[in-house]
């Protein structure tokens, strides 16, 4: 007996929408065995992960903040897969906005008035704007492949920002901390809702609107779209794709640009040797879960932080690993793929002997 998959005649509509939700019922499934073989009680474990957060209003909170940066890298790694263009260095632009945003309040901290911030702002999203460039134009010019070059400049990104915080760009009086000067006064976010939510949170809303807008009502999203699924359609309409394949990759490289400077002034206020637990490798699972769509990121952003805010109460309270988010995660986004499978592909079991029997007739 051997599984074949069959390619359907068109996607199901049913898995399409179901996809998600076995996805994240599977992951739990799996979780509840995995605390099982640890020894750590099941029940509680999930409870504290996936329902005690949603419990107190300063969790609650605690999970905007860090769905925030998620759902802006993810709106732009999403326009990046629905054209066919593999961005898997989100994780460094964001680096790289976080790095070029701190300009002026590391270098010129004498400057604090109503203008640093917006400059700032501005700065972090030229910063991911650049640095995401880099794979878009050497696979333009070259041919090269953007998921291995945008994945390498990660750690060039990560291996700089460590080189500023230890070295030039250190506190001269923080007692010899790899820590840059504190930021305040303008050049930090300002809270806009409850104890610790910040502007950044608008900036998400304003993203997701933009991005359903463009998608759904432009042409540039129906280039996209079309480029993605049909690229000989595409071809014979006219689109280019090597504009395409540029504009997306700044655009995503903006808004991961603009997710690190605003961890830098929100939640962080300086510049540390690592400024993101891996939001921009989260942000891939999210944005698939998500079913590329800028509404089901929002929701998807909010559920992966949700985990984050978890996985740190289960290892608080139970004393387990803090790999265990990265575990969740990554059995969500296996199952997200397999189950995605399943839109294009149907399951057929073949008997190895009807199929050396058809294979012998002549």
């Amino acid at each position: 007996m051997r599984i074949e998959l069959i390619r359907r005649p068109e996607r199901s509509s049913a898995m399409s929408l179901l996809s998600p939700i076995i996805a994240i019922a599977l992951t739990v499934i799996t979780g509840f065995f995995i605390f099982l073989a640890i020894g750590v009680d099941p029940l509680e474990a999930l409870y504290i992960y996936f329902i005690e957060p949603l419990t107190a209003w300063w969790t609650v909170e605690e999970i905007l903040i860090k769905a925030a940066p998620i759902i802006l890298i993810a709106i732009g790694l999403s326009l990046c897969y629905r054209s066919n263009n593999w961005n898997i260095g989100a994780e460094g632009q964001l680096v790289a906005g976080a790095i070029a945003g701190s300009v002026f309040p590391i270098l010129v901290p004498e400057w604090n008035g109503p203008l640093v911030l917006p400059v700032m702002l501005l700065m972090g999203i030229a910063g991911g704007m650049l640095y995401g460039a880099i794979p878009a134009l050497l696979k333009i010019r070259f041919g090269t492949n953007e998921i291995l070059t945008s994945l390498m400049l990660v750690y060039v990104a990560q291996l700089f920002l460590d080189w500023l915080a230890r070295g030039p760009w250190r506190n001269p009086e923080g007692y010899n901390f790899p820590d840059s000067r504190e930021f305040d006064g303008w050049q930090v976010l300002p809270v806009v809702f409850g104890d610790d939510v910040r502007l950044n949170a608008i900036f998400v809303l304003i993203a997701v609107a933009v991005a359903w807008f463009v998608l759904s009502r432009t042409i540039t999203g129906f280039q996209i779209s079309v480029l993605g699924q049909a690229p000989r359609a595409a071809a014979f309409a006219g689109f280019s794709q090597k504009r395409m394949v540029l504009m997306t990759f700044l655009i995503s490289g903006g808004l991961a640009g603009l997710a690190g400077i605003c961890e830098v002034a929100g939640p962080i206020e300086m510049l540390r040797t690592s400024v993101s637990p891996g939001y921009g490798f989260t942000a891939i699972i999210v944005a698939f879960l998500g079913r590329l769509n800028p509404v089901g990121i929002l929701f998807a952003g909010l559920l992966l932080a949700l985990s984050y805010i978890g996985g740190e109460g289960i290892q608080i309270v139970l004393g387990v690993s803090d790999q265990i988010t990265r575990v969740f995660q990554g059995m969500l986004l296996f199952f997200v793929l397999t189950c995605d499978t399943f839109i294009f592909y149907r399951v057929r079991f073949v008997s190895t002997r009807r199929s050396a029997a058809a294979e012998a007739t002549p």
